[in-house]
C-alpha cells in the first residue's frame, strides 16, 4: 500500500428555506427617520400641470402664458397660421387640406384646397395669402375672398414651407422630394433658385437684406443662399431635419433641428403619419425625437440655445420680446430661452403637439394638434394661473409636516393626499390655501400633490419647495438565505434541491461558509442583523457573531472550523431597532434549511485486490458517501463505480469493482478515490498483479 493523499473541504447541503416569523412591535408605530419631498430644479417643477405658469431650467415658477382654447374641426390638424390685416387669422389644416378662418372667437371654413395639407402660408403681394400644399405641388393664393391656383412647381411633390421676400417681390418655396428651392413671381412664373443634394428642403426664411436660408432633410443642413445657385452650408446639425427657420430684425437667424428615429413620413388620405411608399418625406412622427435650437449671428457664428433629449421641436417663432419660442411634438409644450441660456417652459397644452406659433403682433396664438385646438394668448398670468405638482409618492402611508418654500411675492399654496397613484374621489379635498410656511392640513396618505395660485400677483416667483414626511414603520422581512463555500451555492432558488448527477456538489478547502440573505425593507429603515445556529436535535441557538459585533450588512463569513461536524440550521433576524425608538422597533426571523458541516474526508477500509476486482469500504463521519472512482495511477482518467447496494445513501458504503476495463492484464498501480457530499476526498493506492 502506498501513502494516502487527501484533500479537505466544507460541506453545504441545499438550503431549503422555511420562515419563522416573529413580530415584536406594534403595527402602527411610525419610523423615526424624517424624509422630504424637495423641489429645486426645473425638472422637479415641470412634472405636473402648468396652467398659466412658466417654469425655467433652474427651478423658478412664475406666471406664464394665459391660454384660451378654441376647438377646431375634428379629424384635422393645424399645420400653419397667418394673421391678416383685418385682425382675423387663417388656419391651414392637414388630413383634409382646408383653409379656415378664425375671427371673433369662432372658427369657420373658407375653402377646401383639394390637397392633403396646407403646410405653410405667407403674406405676399397686396396682402394676398400664398399657400403651400402637398402632395400635389400646387402653390395657391387666397385673395379677395377667393382661392385660386398660383403655380404648379414641376418636379416637386411636397411644398413644405413658403416665405415672401419684399426686396425681390417674390415667394420662395422649399420642396421635396428633389430638394429644390423655387422662386415664384406674382404671375405664377416659377424657377429653380437652388437645388440641394438632399431629398427635401423643408424650411425657408428670408432676411431683410434678401439673403435666403433653407433647411434640409434627411441630412439636417442649413443653407445660406445669396443668389440663384449660389449657396453655402451655414451649419450641418448632424441630425435628421431642419424643421423651421426665422430671421430676426438684426439679421440673426434661428433654426430648430431634430433627430428622428422613426424614418420619414407624409400625410395620406387615411391620416397623418403613414409611411410614404414612393417619396419618403419628413413630417411629425408619433414617437419621441431629440430637438435643438440654434441662433446664428449675422456673421454666421453658431450658438446652441436649447437641446432637448426627450422631445423634438415642431414649430418656431419670435416673440414681441425678440426671444425665440419653440413648440414640442410629444407633450405639447412651448419653451423660450433667455440670454443666460436658461430654458423657460411658458405653456403646457393638453394636446400632443404644438404645430404652429404666432407670438408677435397684437394677437398671439398657440396652435396645437391631436386634437386640433387654437389657443389665443390672453396675457401673462391671471386669476386662473395655477401650478399643480406631479404626484409625490412616499412609498407607504406618511404623515406630512411643515411645508416651506421660497417665493418673491404673494402666493397661495394648497395640498391634497390619497392612497391611489392617480388622484380620484378617494383623495382628500384640496386644503385651505396657506400664504406662509405651515404644517399641512392634508391627512396621512401615501401620495401627495401640491398646488400654487398666482391670483394675488403675476410677478411672484416660486422656488425651493420642501415637504417633510414620516412614514409608518413597516417590518423588514428576510425573504431568503443563501449559504455557499468554494463558489458553490444552494438556496431557495435552486432547481428543486436536486444536485447534479455524478460528481460532488462543491470542492474547496475552506471551513468558512459565506452567508447572505435578501430582505424586503419597505420603509428603508437602517437594519441590524443577528446570525445564530443550532445543531439538529438541539433547541439551543448560539450566536455566530463575535461579542459586541454589530452587523448591518446582509452578508457574513462564518468560520466553522471549531464546530462539531453534523447537521445545522442558521437563523437570521432583521431588526429596525437602530432606526426606531424603544418599544416601536420591529423584527423578523428566517430559518434556513439544513446546513451540513463536514471538515474531514472519508476513510477507505479493507482495500484489497482479488484478480481484476477491487473491493473495500468507504466510511464518512457525517455522510452520506457521495462517489467512488478508480483510475490507473498517474493518468487522471477516473472511472466511477457504484457501491454494492447500487446507490450512495449512507455513511458507510461497500464497493466491489471489476477493473478489467482499466487494466486488462499484468501488473498495474491503481488509485481509488472516495468523496463525501462536501467534496472532501481521500485517495488510496494499491498494486494490481
Amino acid at each position: 500500500m502506498l501513502p494516502v493523499t487527501q484533500k479537505r473541504t466544507v460541506r453545504v447541503t441545499a438550503v431549503v428555506l422555511s420562515a419563522l416569523v416573529l413580530v415584536l412591535a406594534a403595527t402602527e408605530a411610525p419610523a423615526v427617520g424624517t424624509r422630504r419631498f424637495t423641489l429645486e430644479s426645473g425638472e422637479d417643477f415641470k412634472g405636473g400641470d402648468l396652467k398659466g405658469v412658466a417654469v425655467d431650467s433652474i427651478g423658478r415658477v412664475r406666471a406664464g402664458f394665459n391660454l384660451g382654447a378654441v376647438p377646431v374641426s375634428q379629424g384635422v390638424s393645424i399645420w400653419s397660421i397667418l394673421p391678416l390685416a383685418d385682425g382675423s387669422l387663417l388656419l391651414g389644416t392637414g388630413n383634409e387640406g382646408k383653409l379656415l378662418s378664425y375671427k371673433g372667437g369662432a372658427v369657420s371654413e373658407l375653402a377646401a384646397t383639394g390637397a392633403l395639407a396646407v403646410t405653410s402660408m405667407t403674406e405676399a403681394w397686396g396682402g394676398a395669402a400664398v399657400l403651400g400644399t402637398l402632395p400635389d405641388s400646387k402653390l395657391m393664393k387666397w385673395a379677395g375672398g377667393k382661392l385660386s391656383e398660383l403655380s404648379t412647381l414641376k418636379g416637386a411633390e411636397h411644398i413644405w414651407q413658403v416665405a415672401f421676400d419684399k426686396k425681390s417681390n417674390a415667394v420662395f418655396a422649399a420642396t421635396g422630394p428633389e430638394g429644390k428651392l423655387f422662386r415664384v413671381e406674382a404671375n405664377g412664373t416659377a424657377q429653380v433658385y437652388f437645388d440641394a443634394e438632399e431629398q427635401h428642403l423643408m424650411s425657408v426664411a428670408v432676411a431683410p437684406d434678401g439673403t435666403v436660408y433653407a433647411g434640409a432633410s434627411d441630412k439636417a443642413k442649413l443653407y445660406k443662399i445669396t443668389g440663384p445657385g449660389r449657396a453655402s452650408v451655414l451649419y450641418d446639425f448632424g441630425r435628421t431635419e431642419v424643421r423651421a427657420i426665422v430671421v430676426g430684425k438684426q439679421g440673426e437667424v434661428f433654426a430648430i433641428a431634430n433627430e428622428l428615429s422613426t424614418g420619414s413620413y407624409v400625410p395620406t388620405r387615411g391620416g397623418r403619419g403613414a409611411p410614404a411608399e414612393a417619396s419618403p418625406a419628413p413630417s411629425v412622427p408619433k414617437t419621441k425625437g431629440k430637438g435643438t435650437l440654434y441662433q446664428f449671428s449675422p456673421d454666421g457664428t453658431p450658438d446652441q440655445l436649447l437641446d432637448d433629449k426627450d422631445e423634438h421641436y415642431t414649430s418656431l417663432a419670435l416673440g414681441e420680446d425678440a426671444r425665440p419660442y419653440v413648440g414640442t411634438g410629444v407633450e405639447g409644450r412651448v419653451y423660450t430661452v433667455d440670454d443666460a441660456h436658461n430654458a423657460v417652459l411658458v405653456a403646457d397644452t393638453d394636446e400632443r403637439q404644438v404645430s404652429a406659433l404666432l407670438l408677435s403682433g397684437k394677437a398671439q396664438f398657440v396652435a396645437s394638434s391631436d386634437p386640433a385646438v387654437l389657443h389665443p394668448v390672453r396675457g401673462i398670468g391671471g386669476a386662473d394661473a395655477v401650478w399643480t405638482s406631479k404626484v409625490f409618492d412616499a412609498g407607504i402611508r406618511a404623515r406630512f409636516g411643515r411645508m416651506s418654500w421660497v417665493a418673491t411675492g404673494p402666493l397661495e399654496l394648497s395640498t391634497r393626499s390619497g392612497n391611489t397613484k392617480e388622484p380620484d374621489d378617494t383623495w382628500s379635498p384640496w386644503s385651505p390655501p396657506i400664504a406662509a410656511p405651515a404644517k399641512l392640513a392634508s391627512p396621512p396618505g401615501r401620495f401627495l400633490q401640491i398646488r400654487a395660485r398666482w391670483s394675488k400677483s403675476k410677478d411672484a416667483v416660486l422656488s425651493e419647495l420642501t415637504v417633510p414626511f414620516l412614514t409608518d414603520n413597516l417590518r423588514a422581512t428576510v425573504t431568503s438565505i443563501d449559504v455557499s463555500v468554494g463558489g458553490a451555492s444552494k438556496s431557495s432558488g435552486s432547481s428543486g434541491g436536486v444536485s447534479a448527477s455524478g460528481g460532488p456538489i462543491s470542492k474547496g478547502n475552506d471551513s468558512k461558509l459565506s452567508l447572505s440573505w435578501k430582505v424586503d425593507n419597505p420603509d428603508s429603515d437602517e437594519l441590524r442583523y443577528s446570525v445564530e445556529y443550532r445543531m439538529l436535535g438541539s433547541e439551543h441557538w448560539f450566536s455566530a457573531l463575535k461579542p459586541g459585533e454589530r452587523l448591518t450588512a446582509s452578508t457574513y463569513s462564518w468560520d466553522t472550523k471549531d464546530l462539531p461536524e453534523g447537521r445545522y440550521r442558521v437563523r437570521i433576524t432583521a431588526s429596525d431597532d437602530i432606526s426606531n425608538p424603544p418599544g416601536t422597533a420591529k423584527q423578523h426571523q428566517l430559518e434556513s434549511g439544513v446546513v451540513i458541516i463536514d471538515n474531514t474526508p472519508p476513510t477507505i477500509e479493507g482495500l484489497k485486490a482479488n484478480g481484476r476486482r477491487v473491493a473495500g469500504t468507504v466510511v464518512d463521519g457525517v455522510g452520506p458517501v457521495q462517489r467512488v472512482e478508480i483510475a490507473v495511477a498517474g493518468t487522471d482518467d477516473w472511472v466511477p463505480f457504484f457501491p454494492k447496494d447500487g446507490i450512495f445513501d449512507d455513511q458507510r458504503e461497500e464497493f466491489d469493482a471489476d477493473v478489467s476495463s482499466l487494466s486488462p492484464s499484468g501488473t498495474a498501480l491503481l488509485s481509488v478515490r472516495a468523496y463525501d457530499g462536501a467534496g472532501n476526498f481521500v485517495v488510496r493506492n494499491l498494486l494490481l498483479k
